[in-house]
């Protein structure tokens, strides 16, 4: 969970609208995860990272943009940037099928990764966010950083 840095972060800023970068990552699949965001805003950013030792890429994407979502005030705007197709479409379109037909999917089989989507669906409800897809690993440098942030929490997260 954010820290004091964050609350320090967002009473600085002098517009209430951030952008967030999320990124997850996995090595194997399942296997030691890591997710990374970056909160960029004209005058500054901050960072947010974590591991789980034992998961796969797409819990690792979405625990990203929870992670995020969670960390801003509610009084704030923001637009999450994320490379996974799975998260922006899940959140924006397929979610509203998956809430009426019980989180049962097109192919009636349990919805994967309910838990998280239900928990991304709370805390966004919570909050005013919208979502953009942005091509990975195409050079952008703040999807990169997040990015970096993920494949360096895996690395710590061998290390313990």
């Amino acid at each position: 969970m954010p820290d004091a840095r964050f609350l320090e972060f967002f009473n600085s800023l002098s517009t209430k609208t951030i952008d967030i970068y999320v990124d997850g990552a996995c090595s194997g699949n399942p296997g030691p995860g890591g997710w990374g965001a970056v909160f960029s805003h004209p005058e500054k950013e901050i960072t947010l990272a974590g591991s789980n030792p034992a998961t796969t890429n797409n819990r690792m994407e979405l625990q990203a943009a929870i992670n995020a979502i969670k960390a801003i005030p509610t009084d704030f705007t923001a637009t999450v940037y994320t490379d996974s197709q799975y998260v922006k479409n899940g959140i924006t379109l397929w979610i509203i099928g998956w809430k009426k037909r019980g989180w049962m999917n097109s192919k009636n089989e349990p919805v994967k990764n309910q838990d998280l989507w239900q928990e991304l669906d709370v805390c966004t409800q919570k909050k005013k966010v919208s979502w953009q897809w942005v091509k990975g690993h195409d050079g952008h440098p703040l999807n990169e950083k997040a990015d970096m942030l993920a494949r360096r929490a895996i690395i710590a997260e061998r290390m313990r």
